[in-house]
């Protein structure tokens, strides 16, 4: 069959009774469809499938790129966020190098240089900036046997030099020279077992079985590999036969590690990392699972492996681990992950719990740490990446945090910019008008982030009843009493409890008001870096449709801010004395000098307050408008009132329609799609529109149509007022005395 742009590899198939020519095939590029019985094929772009085996970063500002190779779907990189308001799409990710990907690597303070493989070692160095690639395989010395490398051949970037790059056959390779050389600093590492001599099914088999060697790994090769970043020089290496190595001079000589604790000889070695912060100690996880066991062996040591401990516990039986890592801050704060999951321990591996929040039950085969955003990234093996924002909150997180009735946790810097629309929707985001089948990638939240624990939470008075007769029915405590009419109307009547986080200037004014959940465990919320907005109150609207008043008005200027935490229940709020200081920081890049962010957000609170006037001079203009209408109805029905007050109030009810015309615009014009002279709020919104959209700032003609509209609203404000103030109430007083019925106002 033709293949086209369909990518090989195929696993299943499904056809259609009703349809002979269509045909549905999964494969390893993913899944495609056929409506020409082959001829063509349609991909589908929006499932998040991919089998990455390992992950790397870059330092990429201001967002940081994920690299990582995957099974047979190419080498790539992509951003951890964008500056698009719709998130992260395909079309952000690009290749770094084709074939099956497996280890990748990047270079620190240069993100255009990075290093990515397919298997049995064929390394290449990428440049962003030109998109050329460079093979830098290393290569034996004339007469030499071939190296052996595993499928998954580790690369290593030192911590000491940038330009210098460690790799792995059966023994490691360094060069100086980001790959363009390279120097063997050690022999074979492993243990030189040669894999078709050893027992396959328990047995040994002869060259005319059924091998497939192509789709095998090489054996006696080296799979991890780590160096230390408080001791250069210091390297550990681990291979797939069942031996650690250690070097503390940079290769001049290694000592070999056999035997671990607890652990099957011949294990596989899945990962090796230095600490970060003492050079004895060291970590290693391996796995036993083509015998048939699949139990987690993470393990660690403090003397530069003259001793180890296994640090297990937490993890689950039958639950191979593949990758650990420690935090760059708190030295007791490490992650593991495994083939279900990621863990997190706080005691060094001495107890691990696990971190869910959304993750999947899926292998996680990678783990690293983006420095700078204290961000964990995972690569998971079927499922693509995911990435935990800033978990800056699980350092010293012991026992006491988590039982302290309420904490709220340091505040990463929020990015102060306009998101980009480049697919041109304004609502919905996300996938904007281009279909299902567009996937999309959230970005991080928007604005400043407010992390927080609450060891109980807080209920209503109706779930705490409904609990207690819960327990009671199943044998534990006794059940309350019935609630009384007037206890159960307080129930139905009572709001839900809410969190209340305060965000305040520097000068300790109000900004913002943000309400978050208020149940038992960890929660995230979001300020948009905005001020509540300014429409005035609609009769129309219910109050459960109102935002919770975090946003959606001018946007605030960069600079320090304070958020304050307390809690509301039953109506009532409490503060828990606690607040955190966090930096709102301009990103800028624009290609043109505007205004400076202060400018902006100045113009933009002139804007907010100009449109919160107009807004109720619009709500007061409709009701005043109402209530001339109806007296101008009930004074058919006042026969002791005087023709010429209907004048009047006709009066009224045409000076009224005309500020509204003024205020919004001609109607009957409209209707003709005639212009009519230009009304107060389109000149705003020209002043609005003309600033939403950048952090440019007020351009002249923006400043002129909101000082135009200042003038304008200004002279339309005191006709209302004279007529609420002063007309309508000599009109009013006049139907009262003649006993009119009821109108609203009066």
């Amino acid at each position: 069959m033709k293949y086209g742009a369909k990518h090989s590899d195929n696993h299943a198939m499904a056809f259609d009774p009703n349809r002979p020519d269509y045909l549905l095939v999964g494969s390893d590029g993913g899944l495609y469809q056929s409506w020409d019985h082959g001829e063509t094929w349609a991909f589908a772009a929006n499932l998040p499938v991919t089998q990455y085996y390992k992950v790397a970063l870059d330092d990429a500002e201001p967002f940081y790129n994920v690299y990582g190779g995957t099974q047979d779907n190419n080498s790539q990189g992509g951003p951890s966020r964008t500056l698009n308001a719709h998130g992260i799409t395909n079309a952000d990710w690009f290749v770094t190098l084709f074939g099956d990907g497996h280890d990748q690597a990047t270079e620190p303070g240069n993100p255009n240089i990075g290093y990515s493989e397919w298997q049995q070692g064929n390394l290449m160095r990428f440049d962003r900036a030109t998109g050329e690639i460079v093979y830098v395989k290393p290569q034996p010395e004339e007469g030499a046997e071939s190296e052996r490398f595993n499928w998954d051949a580790p690369i290593l970037v030192s911590p000491h030099n940038p330009a210098r790059v460690y790799f792995a056959s059966q023994r490691v390779w360094k060069s100086d020279t980001r790959g363009d050389d390279w120097t063997a600093i050690s022999g074979d590492l492993s243990l030189g077992i040669d894999r078709f001599q050893a027992p396959i099914m328990g047995q040994v088999w002869g060259p005319e079985a059924a091998w497939d060697t192509y789709a095998m790994s090489q054996f006696g090769t080296i799979t991890s590999l780590a160096e230390s970043p408080v001791a250069e020089g210091l390297l550990w290496a681990g291979t797939d036969d069942g031996r650690l190595q250690v070097t503390e001079d940079g290769g001049a000589t290694w000592r070999e590690i056999d035997e671990l604790p607890g652990v099957p000889k011949n294990f596989f070695v899945n990962d090796v990392k230095a600490d970060r912060f003492d050079r004895a100690t060291a970590y290693v996880v391996v796995d036993d699972h083509k015998n048939g066991d699949f139990s987690a062996y993470v393990l660690k040591t403090t003397d530069l492996g003259a001793t180890w401990s296994k640090i297990t516990e937490g993890i689950p039986e039958r639950h191979i681990a593949w990758r650990i890592i420690q935090d760059h801050v708190d030295p007791n704060l490490l992650f593991l992950g495994t083939e279900f999951g990621v863990f997190c321990s706080n005691s060094s591996g001495a107890t691990w719990r696990p971190l869910q929040g959304g993750m999947p039950t899926i292998p996680v085969r990678d783990l690293e740490i983006q420095v700078r955003e204290n961000d964990l990234v995972c690569a998971t093996f079927g499922r693509g990446f995911y990435i935990l924002d800033d978990y800056s909150s699980l350092r010293g997180l012991t026992d006491d945090v988590l039982a302290k009735e309420a904490e709220l946790f340091a505040v990463r810097d929020a990015l102060w910019y306009i998101p980009k629309r480049p697919l041109g929707a304004s609502e919905p985001l996300g996938q904007a008008s281009q279909g299902d089948a567009l996937f999309v990638a959230p970005n991080p939240d928007f604005g400043a982030v407010f992390t927080y624990h609450l060891a109980q939470g807080y209920k209503t008075a109706a779930e705490l009843r409904k609990e207690a007769m819960d327990l009671a029915a199943k044998g534990d405590g006794e059940a309350p009493s019935p609630p009384s009419i007037d206890v159960f109307r307080a129930e139905q009547e009572e709001p839900k409890p809410a969190v209340v986080l305060t965000v305040r200037d520097a000068d300790g004014k109000m900004v913002a008001r943000v309400e978050g959940p208020a149940s038992k465990g960890f929660h995230r919320v979001s300020w948009d870096l905005r001020y509540p907005g300014t429409d005035a109150w609609q009769r129309s609207v219910e109050v459960e449709e109102w935002d919770n008043g975090s946003g959606g008005g001018a946007l605030c200027a960069p600079g320090q801010y304070s958020v304050h935490f307390g809690v509301r229940v039953n109506g009532l709020y409490s503060d828990f004395g606690i607040q955190q200081s966090f930096l709102v920081k301009a990103l800028g890049g624009g290609s043109l000098q505007g205004a400076e962010p202060v400018a902006v957000a100045a113009f933009q609170a002139e804007l907010a307050e100009v449109s919160r006037v107009l807004s109720a001079t619009s709500a007061t203009l409709a009701d005043t408008l109402e209530r001339v209408g109806a007296i101008r109805f009930v004074l058919r029905r006042t026969p002791r009132v005087a023709a010429e007050v209907d004048s009047e109030a006709r009066g009224l009810e045409d000076r009224l329609k005309e500020l509204q015309r003024q205020i919004s615009g001609d109607e009957l014009l409209a209707s003709l799609n005639e212009q009519g002279p230009m009304s107060i709020e389109s000149r705003l919104s020209l002043a609005a529109l003309g600033t939403a959209f950048s952090t440019y700032g007020p351009t002249p003609n923006h400043r002129k149509a909101l000082d135009i509209v200042i003038r304008e609203l200004d002279g339309a404000v005191q006709e209302l007022r004279s007529i609420n103030d002063s007309e309508l109430p000599r009109l009013n007083a006049t139907l009262d005395a003649a006993k009119a019925p009821w109108t609203p106002g009066r």
